[in-house]
C-alpha cells in the first residue's frame, strides 16, 4: 500500500495548498499524563526540576531579567540534577528580545591545549573502548558555562550577580531531598558515580550503597565554592583555588602527556556566536549555529517540511510522522559530514540553511517510500568533503527555558556529557566528559574528520535552544531538549506541535517520540504511534526498535497571550520527593 493511499484512508491533502501556518486544535488524544500549567503573569521559566525552576522564579520576581533567571536556573540545577548538568560543564544561551533581536553565547568546553588529534588513541595507534575514554581526564574539557554566564549577565543582567547564586546556595547548604529520578540515574552506575571519595560521602551510606530516594542531601563544598564565583566573580572559577583543584584532579587522572593546565583554565573565553534563523510557515525561528550542529538541523527539518500540509494530515496520523523521519535523515546527513568548531574547519551555514537548497534536499522526500540511503547533499560553501566520525550518543543534558517581563526570553541548553560526566568530583560538582564528543578516530579512511579532537577546540554539539517568533513578530515559544543526537528532533518535534497542530505546550511535549536512527526507526514504546508504526511497512520501514523515549523537553509557549511553562511528562513522576 503506498502512502497517497494510505491518505486517501484518512481522508487528507498531503501537500499544502499553499504557504501558512496550521490551524490545527488543541485536545488531540495523545495518552499522556500532563504536568500541572504553570503561568506567571510576569513571564514564565521551564526547568527540568521544579526546585531549579523555582530558582529563576524567584529570581524573576525580584525584577530580574530572563537572563538573571537562567543563570540562577543553570546553578541551581548543578546542585539538584547533578547528573545532567552544572558549573562543571557548558552549555549554549540564546537571547531574544520582544522586537526580534537575537544573540547567542557559546559556553562549550575547549580541548586543553595540549590535545592532538590522536588524543584517545592508544600508544599503538588502537582504538580503546569508549567507556575507558570516558572514566579518564582526557574526557574533561575546560568548562565554560561560568564564563559564559558571566558575558551574558555583562550584557543583559538586571540584578547583581550575587544576586544570582542565592538560591543555589541555599539548597547546596541547606539541603534537598533526593528524587527519585537522581537516585534511578545513581544506581544505575553506582561504581563510576562513586570515584572520588567526595560523591561517595554526598550519595552513598557507610556501606557504600546509594542512599534511598528521600533522603537529604547537604553539599556544603559546593557552597562554598557558589560563594567564591558569587563574591569575586568568573575568575574565582577559573584562577586560583577553585580552578587548581579542577586541574589536579584532572592532570591525576589523564594517562598521556598534554593533559589540563593552569593557563587553560585561565585562558577560556566564552564567545558571542550569530544565531542561525529561518522561516517557517511565516514564523521566525533561531537556533544556535556551529559548534552545535542542532540549530543548523532543526532549521533544515523544518524546512523540509513546509511543503506539506501537517496540520491537515495530523498529529495523529503514522503519515506525518513518515515525512518527520525523512526530514531527519537528510538535516543528519549533512550534519555528520559538515558540523564542527567553525573557529577550526569552515562550516558552510549559510549554504545550509538557504531557503533554496533545503528545497531542494526537500524534493528527495518520496510521500510513498523510505528512501533506501540517504547522502549528505552540496551546499554553497563547501571547500572539503570530510569524513564522517565516530561520536557516540550523549547523555548528561539539562535545558530550560526564561521569559521575563519585558518578553525578553532566554533558551539555555547546559551539560557535562554522560550521566555524572567524567565521574570525577571538583569541589562538589561533577567535571564533564564533553570531550568525548569529538571524534575520538581523527580520519577515516585516510580522511580527516571535522570533528576530531584539536589543542582549543570545541567539540561539536546537538544542543538546541531555540526561540521562535509568532507571524506578528511577537514572542511565541522558547523551547529545547536533552538526549544527546535526539534533541534537534525533540525539538523540532515540539516547534510542530506547536505550529501546525495547534497544541498547547504540554500537548506539543507529549507528541510520541520517534527518530531515524543508524538505519533503524526508534519509536516510542507504549504510545499509539509504537501500535501504528507498522502502518509504514510497506513504505520500506523494515527495522523498528520499540523503547522508552530517551528524552526531556522543556518550553514556554505563549497561549492565549499568557505564558504557559511546561516540562517533559516522562520525567514529571520521577521527580517527587518520598
Amino acid at each position: 500500500m503506498t502512502l497517497k493511499k494510505l491518505t486517501a484512508l484518512f481522508a487528507l491533502p498531503l501537500v499544502s495548498a499553499c504557504v501558512g501556518y496550521g490551524s490545527g486544535t488543541h485536545g488531540s488524544p495523545l495518552e499522556m499524563t500532563f504536568a500541572q500549567e504553570e503561568v506567571l503573569a510576569e513571564g514564565a521559566v521551564s526547568a527540568a526540576d521544579p526546585r531549579a525552576q523555582a530558582a529563576g522564579e524567584e529570581i524573576l520576581a525580584k525584577g530580574g531579567s530572563a537572563t538573571d533567571a537562567a543563570i540562577a536556573v543553570m546553578l541551581a540545577l548543578t546542585v539538584v540534577e547533578p547528573q545532567s548538568s552544572g558549573i562543571g560543564g557548558g552549555g549554549f544561551l540564546i537571547r531574544g528580545t520582544a522586537d526580534g533581536d537575537v544573540i547567542s553565547y557559546d559556553g562549550r568546553e575547549t580541548a586543553p591545549a595540549g590535545a592532538t588529534p590522536e588524543w584517545f588513541l592508544n600508544k599503538d595507534g588502537s582504538m580503546p573502548g569508549f567507556r575507558e575514554s570516558v572514566e579518564s581526564g582526557l574526557s574533561v574539557g575546560v568548562p565554560g558555562n561560568i564564563r559564559m554566564a558571566a558575558l551574558a549577565h555583562e550584557r543583559h543582567g538586571m540584578l547583581a550577580w550575587i544576586d544570582l547564586f542565592g538560591p543555589a546556595i541555599k539548597l547546596a547548604r541547606d539541603g534537598f531531598g533526593m528524587n527519585q529520578r537522581m537516585h534511578n540515574a545513581l544506581s544505575r552506575r553506582p561504581e563510576f558515580v562513586g570515584r572520588t571519595e567526595a560523591a561517595q560521602q554526598l550519595y552513598f551510606d557507610g556501606d557504600g550503597k546509594v542512599l534511598p530516594a528521600g533522603s537529604w542531601i547537604r553539599n556544603e563544598a559546593q557552597a562554598r565554592a557558589f560563594e567564591a564565583i558569587a563574591k569575586a566573580g568568573p575568575d574565582a572559577f577559573y584562577k586560583g583555588e577553585l580552578a587548581d583543584q579542577i586541574v589536579s584532579i584532572t592532570r591525576a587522572d589523564t594517562p598521556r602527556d598534554g593533559a589540563m593546565t593552569a593557563q587553560d583554565l585561565a585562558g577560556y573565553e566564552a564567545k558571542v556566536r550569530d544565531a542561525v534563523c529561518g522561516n517557517y510557515r511565516s514564523y521566525r525561528i533561531c537556533s544556535m549555529g556551529p559548534p552545535s550542529s542542532g540549530g543548523v538541523a532543526v532549521i533544515q527539518m523544518l524546512g523540509q517540511l513546509e511543503r506539506f500540509d501537517l496540520a491537515a494530515l495530523g498529529a495523529n496520523n503514522p503519515l506525518t510522522w513518515h515525512l518527520f523521519l525523512e526530514s531527519q535523515r537528510h538535516a543528519y546527513a549533512d550534519r555528520e559530514i559538515y558540523m564542527a568548531d567553525s573557529d577550526f574547519v569552515p562550516v558552510p551555514v549559510a549554504g545550509l540553511i538557504d531557503p533554496g537548497y533545503i528545497a531542494m534536499r526537500s524534493q528527495l522526500i518520496d510521500p510513498d517510500a523510505r528512501q533506501e540511503e540517504v547522502a549528505p547533499g552540496t551546499p554553497d560553501g563547501v571547500t572539503e568533503v570530510w569524513a564522517d566520525g565516530d561520536e557516540p550518543e550523549e547523555h548528561g543534558t539539562s535545558h530550560f527555558s526564561v521569559v521575563d517581563a519585558a518578553g525578553n526570553m532566554a533558551s539555555y541548553t547546559s551539560t557535562i556529557e554522560s550521566a555524572f560526566g567524567s565521574g570525577l568530583m571538583a569541589h562538589g560538582f561533577f567535571l564533564n566528559n564533553e570531550l568525548t564528543d569529538f571524534s575520538r578516530a581523527p580520519e577515516v579512511n585516510g580522511k580527516p574528520v571535522a570533528n576530531r579532537v584539536e589543542g582549543g577546540k570545541r567539540p561539536r554539539s546537538s544542543m538546541s535552544p531555540t526561540i521562535v517568533w509568532d507571524p506578528d513578530g511577537k514572542p511565541f515559544m522558547v523551547v529545547g531538549a536533552a538526549g544527546g543526537p535526539t534533541i534537534p528532533v525533540s525539538t523540532t518535534r515540539a516547534i510542530i506541535g506547536a505550529i501546525d497542530f495547534g497544541l498547547g505546550a504540554e500537548e506539543a511535549l507529549a507528541l510520541p517520540f520517534v527518530m531515524s536512527f543508524r538505519g533503524a526507526t526508534m519509536v516510542e514504546k507504549g504510545t499509539w504511534l509504537d501500535e501504528e508504526i507498522d502502518l509504514l511497512g510497506p513504505l520500506g520501514y523494515k527495522q523498528i526498535i520499540r523503547r522508552e523515549a530517551p528524552i526531556k523537553v522543556n518550553a514556554i509557549l505563549r497561549e492565549d497571550g499568557v505564558w504557559v511553562s511546561a516540562r517533559d511528562p516522562r520525567i514529571e513522576t520521577l521527580l517527587e520527593v518520598p
